[in-house]
């Protein structure tokens, strides 16, 4: 029964809930940028590059001749697919390009609030006898008069 209060604990402990939703919406983003590469990205660039389907260049390295990745892959034939490749490293780029900003926009924040706390004042005068004393005082230390 230890063994059990301990597993409760672990995994109502807020790192443990934060990891995973943080893989949650990982998992989410990942399927959103997937779609925009493979949807949005890539088909002007095979475009460009004169109709080419990154998802469908494959070198086969069986015998014979099929006319798509899928015809090979149903004949069972073994293919080294680049074009799948391809499609990978501009998905990593692309979340690797939105993380970056994202983590940039939260340093900016972070930042902020760090000059914002830097320029709260930490003295403050005594209305009564002007000497300098710590802005959360509630009492003078020159003149011993209550601030409140």
């Amino acid at each position: 029964m230890k063994i059990i209060e301990e597993f409760k604990k672990f995994a109502i402990k807020g790192n443990a809930v934060d990891m995973a939703v943080g893989i949650v919406i990982g998992a989410a983003f990942g399927t959103v940028v997937q779609s925009l590469v493979n949807d949005v990205i890539t088909p002007p660039i095979g475009r460009v590059l004169g109709g080419v389907d990154f998802s469908n260049l494959y070198i086969n390295l069986s015998s014979g001749d099929y006319e798509s990745l899928a015809t090979a892959q149903e004949a069972g034939a073994v293919t080294l697919n680049y074009g799948l490749f391809i499609n990978s490293v501009v998905s990593f780029l692309i979340v690797a390009w939105v993380l970056f900003f994202v983590v940039r926009g939260m340093n900016a924040l972070s930042k902020k609030e760090e000059e914002e706390e830097i320029k709260k004042p930490t003295k403050k005068n005594c209305p009564y006898c002007k000497s300098s004393i710590h802005a959360q005082a509630t009492r003078c230390s020159a003149c011993t008069a209550d601030l409140v």
